[in-house]
């Protein structure tokens, strides 16, 4: 597998967890796991994401500071 097809991977995974972590038809667990999930991933990119989430005045209260929660441990982890 090339570094282009897994960081096209990488961006679709993104993409799928920024959707789920944002879509309010869906459960609040499933939120919090895309957003766990996306703080596991631990890259500059999710980090991004992570952050938008943060933002994000439409999400709960709990998910937008477990979002910064998660964005917090990346940069401690220097990524």
């Amino acid at each position: 597998m090339t570094e282009f097809s897994v960081e096209g991977d990488n961006q679709d995974e993104l993409k799928k967890m920024a959707s789920i972590a944002t879509d309010m038809q869906l459960s609040e667990k499933m939120r919090i796991q895309a957003i766990n999930g996306l703080g596991d991933m631990a890259s500059h990119e999710s980090l991004l994401v992570l952050l938008n989430l943060a933002a994000n005045d439409k999400l709960n209260i709990p998910e937008r500071d477990l979002a910064i929660k998660r964005a917090r441990e990346i940069v401690k982890k220097g990524r």
